[in-house]
Protein backbone atom coordinates (compact mmCIF):
# COMPACT_ATOMS: atom_id res chain seq x y z
CA UNK A 1 0.00 0.00 0.00
CA UNK A 2 1.58 3.20 -1.00
CA UNK A 3 1.83 6.33 1.04
CA UNK A 4 0.89 9.59 -0.36
CA UNK A 5 2.60 12.90 0.91
CA UNK A 6 2.77 16.58 0.27
CA UNK A 7 6.01 18.51 0.45
CA UNK A 8 5.40 22.57 2.38
CA UNK A 9 7.90 24.41 2.14
CA UNK A 10 8.80 28.16 0.95
CA UNK A 11 12.38 27.44 0.04
CA UNK A 12 12.35 25.83 -3.16
CA UNK A 13 15.83 24.16 -2.32
CA UNK A 14 14.22 22.71 0.49
CA UNK A 15 11.64 20.99 -1.50
CA UNK A 16 13.74 19.65 -4.22
CA UNK A 17 16.08 18.10 -1.40
CA UNK A 18 13.15 16.69 0.09
CA UNK A 19 11.90 15.09 -3.00
CA UNK A 20 15.69 13.32 -3.46
CA UNK A 21 15.48 11.96 -0.45
CA UNK A 22 11.75 10.61 -0.71
CA UNK A 23 13.57 8.39 -4.44
CA UNK A 24 15.00 5.88 -1.80
CA UNK A 25 11.27 5.15 -0.49
CA UNK A 26 9.40 3.58 -3.74
CA UNK A 27 6.23 3.30 -1.71
CA UNK A 28 6.13 7.19 -1.08
CA UNK A 29 4.10 8.91 -3.73
CA UNK A 30 4.62 12.53 -3.92
CA UNK A 31 1.07 14.38 -4.44
CA UNK A 32 2.63 17.96 -4.75
CA UNK A 33 4.56 20.81 -3.20
CA UNK A 34 3.17 24.10 -1.72
CA UNK A 35 4.82 27.60 -0.76
CA UNK A 36 2.30 28.84 1.58
CA UNK A 37 0.16 27.64 3.95
CA UNK A 38 -3.22 29.16 2.19
CA UNK A 39 -2.73 27.36 -0.24
CA UNK A 40 -1.01 24.25 1.98
CA UNK A 41 -4.67 24.18 3.44
CA UNK A 42 -6.66 23.67 -0.11
CA UNK A 43 -4.10 20.67 -0.88
CA UNK A 44 -4.17 18.85 2.20
CA UNK A 45 -7.78 18.96 2.19
CA UNK A 46 -8.12 18.61 -1.60
CA UNK A 47 -5.96 15.99 -1.52
CA UNK A 48 -6.08 14.09 1.35
CA UNK A 49 -2.37 13.13 1.93
CA UNK A 50 -0.82 9.86 4.32
CA UNK A 51 1.87 12.32 5.18
CA UNK A 52 2.96 16.21 5.50
CA UNK A 53 6.69 17.51 5.50
CA UNK A 54 5.73 21.14 6.66
CA UNK A 55 7.95 23.64 7.22
CA UNK A 56 6.93 26.23 10.34
CA UNK A 57 8.01 29.53 9.25
CA UNK A 58 6.41 30.81 5.95
CA UNK A 59 4.84 33.81 4.69
CA UNK A 60 1.71 34.73 5.84
CA UNK A 61 0.55 31.69 7.75
CA UNK A 62 3.07 29.32 9.39
CA UNK A 63 2.75 25.35 10.22
CA UNK A 64 0.96 25.10 13.73
CA UNK A 65 -1.62 27.73 11.56
CA UNK A 66 -2.13 24.91 8.85
CA UNK A 67 -2.74 22.49 11.32
CA UNK A 68 -5.24 24.48 12.90
CA UNK A 69 -7.35 25.31 9.86
CA UNK A 70 -7.46 21.46 8.12
CA UNK A 71 -10.39 19.10 8.27
CA UNK A 72 -8.29 16.49 6.94
CA UNK A 73 -6.11 14.25 9.33
CA UNK A 74 -2.56 13.44 7.68
CA UNK A 75 0.69 12.55 9.66
CA UNK A 76 2.83 15.04 10.05
CA UNK A 77 6.77 15.54 9.80
CA UNK A 78 8.34 19.00 10.83
CA UNK A 79 11.11 19.90 8.65
CA UNK A 80 12.64 23.23 9.76
CA UNK A 81 15.46 25.47 11.09
CA UNK A 82 14.15 26.30 14.44
CA UNK A 83 14.19 23.91 17.29
CA UNK A 84 12.50 26.00 19.92
CA UNK A 85 8.99 24.91 18.45
CA UNK A 86 10.06 20.91 18.92
CA UNK A 87 7.41 20.68 22.86
CA UNK A 88 4.67 22.36 20.23
CA UNK A 89 4.93 20.33 17.47
CA UNK A 90 4.72 16.85 19.41
CA UNK A 91 1.92 18.75 21.28
CA UNK A 92 0.26 18.58 18.00
CA UNK A 93 0.76 14.79 17.95
CA UNK A 94 3.90 15.12 15.22
CA UNK A 95 5.44 11.76 14.03
CA UNK A 96 8.89 13.64 14.19
CA UNK A 97 10.65 17.16 14.11
CA UNK A 98 13.37 17.14 11.82
CA UNK A 99 15.79 20.82 12.07
CA UNK A 100 17.80 22.07 8.94
CA UNK A 101 20.42 20.77 7.65
CA UNK A 102 18.43 17.69 7.18
CA UNK A 103 20.53 14.28 7.47
CA UNK A 104 19.40 11.59 4.57
CA UNK A 105 19.72 9.06 7.18
CA UNK A 106 17.40 10.82 10.23
CA UNK A 107 15.28 11.84 7.29
CA UNK A 108 14.86 8.15 6.50
CA UNK A 109 14.17 7.20 10.08
CA UNK A 110 11.09 9.36 10.07
CA UNK A 111 9.47 8.54 7.57
CA UNK A 112 9.98 4.68 8.22
CA UNK A 113 8.25 6.22 11.56
CA UNK A 114 5.12 7.75 9.53
CA UNK A 115 5.23 4.65 7.35
CA UNK A 116 4.99 2.10 10.44
CA UNK A 117 2.52 4.11 12.46
CA UNK A 118 0.21 4.41 9.55
CA UNK A 119 0.36 0.86 8.97
CA UNK A 120 -0.36 0.49 12.43
CA UNK A 121 -3.18 2.25 13.17
CA UNK A 122 -4.39 0.99 10.06
CA UNK A 123 -4.26 -2.49 11.26
CA UNK A 124 -6.15 -1.36 14.80
CA UNK A 125 -8.61 -0.04 12.74
CA UNK A 126 -9.19 -3.05 10.88
CA UNK A 127 -9.01 -5.29 13.71
CA UNK A 128 -11.79 -3.05 15.97
CA UNK A 129 -14.53 -3.22 12.88
CA UNK A 130 -13.64 -6.70 12.70
CA UNK A 131 -14.84 -7.55 15.81
CA UNK A 132 -18.01 -4.49 16.34
CA UNK A 133 -20.54 -7.62 15.33
CA UNK A 134 -19.73 -9.80 18.31
CA UNK A 135 -19.14 -6.73 20.87
CA UNK A 136 -21.97 -5.38 23.38
CA UNK A 137 -22.20 -1.59 24.51
CA UNK A 138 -20.95 -1.78 27.52
CA UNK A 139 -23.92 -1.06 30.28
CA UNK A 140 -21.83 0.95 32.93
CA UNK A 141 -18.83 3.03 32.84
CA UNK A 142 -16.20 3.51 35.49
CA UNK A 143 -17.09 6.88 37.65
CA UNK A 144 -13.13 7.86 39.13
CA UNK A 145 -9.38 6.89 37.86
CA UNK A 146 -6.44 6.78 39.23
CA UNK A 147 -4.02 9.55 37.45
CA UNK A 148 -0.42 9.81 38.82
CA UNK A 149 1.33 13.42 39.54
CA UNK A 150 4.33 13.78 40.81
CA UNK A 151 4.89 10.57 43.32
CA UNK A 152 1.22 10.28 44.00
CA UNK A 153 -1.79 8.77 42.78
CA UNK A 154 -5.04 10.95 42.27
CA UNK A 155 -8.60 9.83 42.46
CA UNK A 156 -10.06 11.87 39.69
CA UNK A 157 -13.66 11.72 38.78
CA UNK A 158 -14.51 11.09 35.32
CA UNK A 159 -16.94 13.84 35.32
CA UNK A 160 -14.39 16.89 36.14
CA UNK A 161 -12.27 15.49 33.00
CA UNK A 162 -12.88 18.68 30.42
CA UNK A 163 -10.88 17.16 27.46
CA UNK A 164 -8.42 14.90 26.61
CA UNK A 165 -5.36 15.05 24.02
CA UNK A 166 -3.11 12.77 22.79
CA UNK A 167 1.12 13.79 22.77
CA UNK A 168 2.83 11.37 21.16
CA UNK A 169 2.29 7.63 23.08
CA UNK A 170 0.62 9.71 26.18
CA UNK A 171 -2.53 11.48 26.76
CA UNK A 172 -2.89 14.72 28.52
CA UNK A 173 -6.32 15.18 30.96
CA UNK A 174 -7.42 18.13 31.75
CA UNK A 175 -9.68 19.23 34.26
CA UNK A 176 -10.84 22.76 35.42
CA UNK A 177 -7.71 23.27 37.51
CA UNK A 178 -5.24 20.61 36.59
CA UNK A 179 -3.37 18.64 34.07
CA UNK A 180 -2.52 15.03 34.37
CA UNK A 181 -0.24 13.18 31.85
CA UNK A 182 -1.30 9.23 31.12
CA UNK A 183 0.40 6.75 30.26
CA UNK A 184 -2.34 4.99 28.29
CA UNK A 185 -2.97 5.72 24.56
CA UNK A 186 -6.19 8.31 24.21
CA UNK A 187 -7.69 4.94 22.20
CA UNK A 188 -7.39 3.47 25.60
CA UNK A 189 -8.84 6.05 27.50
CA UNK A 190 -11.84 6.66 25.04
CA UNK A 191 -12.71 2.94 25.38
CA UNK A 192 -13.21 4.05 29.65
CA UNK A 193 -15.44 6.65 28.30
CA UNK A 194 -19.30 7.19 28.38
CA UNK A 195 -19.48 8.32 24.62
CA UNK A 196 -23.11 9.88 25.83
CA UNK A 197 -20.81 12.33 27.43
CA UNK A 198 -17.74 12.46 25.99
CA UNK A 199 -17.24 12.60 22.18
CA UNK A 200 -13.85 12.87 20.15
CA UNK A 201 -13.87 15.74 17.76
CA UNK A 202 -10.31 14.73 16.19
CA UNK A 203 -7.72 11.87 15.94
CA UNK A 204 -6.04 13.40 19.26
CA UNK A 205 -9.03 15.28 20.90
CA UNK A 206 -12.08 14.28 23.48
CA UNK A 207 -14.01 16.64 24.90
CA UNK A 208 -16.55 16.28 27.81
CA UNK A 209 -20.15 17.61 26.54
CA UNK A 210 -20.92 19.15 30.18
CA UNK A 211 -18.20 21.61 29.39
CA UNK A 212 -18.69 22.40 25.49
CA UNK A 213 -19.52 25.98 25.31
CA UNK A 214 -20.27 26.64 21.76
CA UNK A 215 -19.71 24.94 18.20
CA UNK A 216 -17.73 27.76 15.45
CA UNK A 217 -18.47 26.86 11.60
CA UNK A 218 -15.17 27.52 9.86
CA UNK A 219 -14.35 29.04 6.71
CA UNK A 220 -13.83 25.97 5.20
CA UNK A 221 -16.48 24.11 5.99
CA UNK A 222 -15.10 22.48 8.99
CA UNK A 223 -16.02 23.53 12.75
CA UNK A 224 -14.23 24.08 15.98
CA UNK A 225 -15.48 23.60 19.42
CA UNK A 226 -15.06 25.89 22.04
CA UNK A 227 -15.10 24.74 25.67
CA UNK A 228 -15.84 26.94 28.54
CA UNK A 229 -12.33 27.87 29.78
CA UNK A 230 -12.09 29.51 26.08
CA UNK A 231 -9.63 26.28 24.97
CA UNK A 232 -11.07 25.40 21.30
CA UNK A 233 -10.19 22.34 19.08
CA UNK A 234 -10.57 21.78 15.59
CA UNK A 235 -13.28 18.95 14.44
CA UNK A 236 -12.20 17.06 12.04
CA UNK A 237 -14.58 15.39 9.25
CA UNK A 238 -14.02 11.98 10.31
CA UNK A 239 -15.60 13.11 13.83
CA UNK A 240 -18.03 15.73 12.78
CA UNK A 241 -21.22 13.35 12.11
CA UNK A 242 -20.94 12.73 15.83
CA UNK A 243 -21.95 15.78 16.90
CA UNK A 244 -23.91 16.54 14.01
CA UNK A 245 -26.27 13.90 15.63
CA UNK A 246 -26.75 15.96 18.72
CA UNK A 247 -28.03 19.27 16.82
CA UNK A 248 -31.36 19.43 16.74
Amino acid sequence: MNTTCLIIDDEKLARELLREFLTVFPQIEILGECSKGTEAIEKIDQLKPDLIFLDVQMPGMNGFDVLDEIVHEPYVIFTTAYDQYAIKAFEKNAVDYLLKPLDQERFKLAVERAILRKKTEVGNIEELLSSMHVSSPRSSYDSHIFVQKSEKLFNLPIEEIMYLEASGDYTVISTKNDQFVSSSGIGKLEEILNPDKFIRVHRSTIVNLSYLKEIERHFNGGMIVKMQNAKTFPVSRTYAKLIRRKVV
